[in-house]
């Protein structure tokens, strides 16, 4: 999914924002939530709209997930997100800031995974402490011990009340209020 970045006239920029730094956009503006990071061959990090690390393209305005930088479709408009140099020896050629590293050293997985509510790592670490520390459930999540590999310490209040079992205590059926 490609999101366009929100922009700001130089002048607008908000005093926590003035530490960091941003490339120019279209009409001198700049692209809001994204920053230069080291490591990267010129590569950008960004914020995607749904508040996740993104990779900024080429364009200075495209924000792709993560998770779409390597994955056999180019994204960006110039292609950049699937780049030989970029891709050549994943995860080890990608930025920092594209990845993740599992309770287990020799997983990982993109850094839009973390904290999503889906066990991406196998173990949960990307999930729970200690690798992980993430926020507590959202508002469309029910925190409860999963009987759900899929899930970790929370799962989507949709499955609330419909009679099948995805908590051990069975909270998902008698205590959550449901979707």
């Amino acid at each position: 999914m490609l999101s366009s970045l929100h922009t700001a006239p130089v002048g607008e920029l908000e005093a926590e924002d003035m530490n960091k730094i941003f490339p120019k956009g279209q009409n001198d503006c700049i692209a809001a939530g994204t920053k230069a990071l080291p490591g990267g061959e010129g590569a950008q990090a960004c914020t995607t709209l749904t508040n996740r690390t993104g990779f900024l393209c080429r364009d200075q305005r495209s924000c792709i997930p993560a998770s779409g930088v390597c994955d056999g479709v180019r994204t960006c408009t110039h292609g950049e997100d699937e780049d030989e140099s970029l891709c050549r020896d994943v995860p080890h050629s990608l930025p920092r800031f594209l990845v993740a590293h599992c309770g287990d050293p020799a997983s990982w997985i993109y850094s839009d995974q973390k904290c999503d509510g889906t066990n991406n790592c196998g173990d949960c670490s990307d999930e729970e402490s200690p690798v992980t520390v993430c926020p507590p459930c959202g508002p469309g999540w029910w925190r409860c011990p999963s009987t759900v590999f899929i899930y970790c310490g929370c799962i989507p209040r949709r499955l609330c009340r419909d009679r099948v079992q995805h908590c051990s205590d069975w909270s998902d059926e008698y205590a959550c209020p449901g979707p």
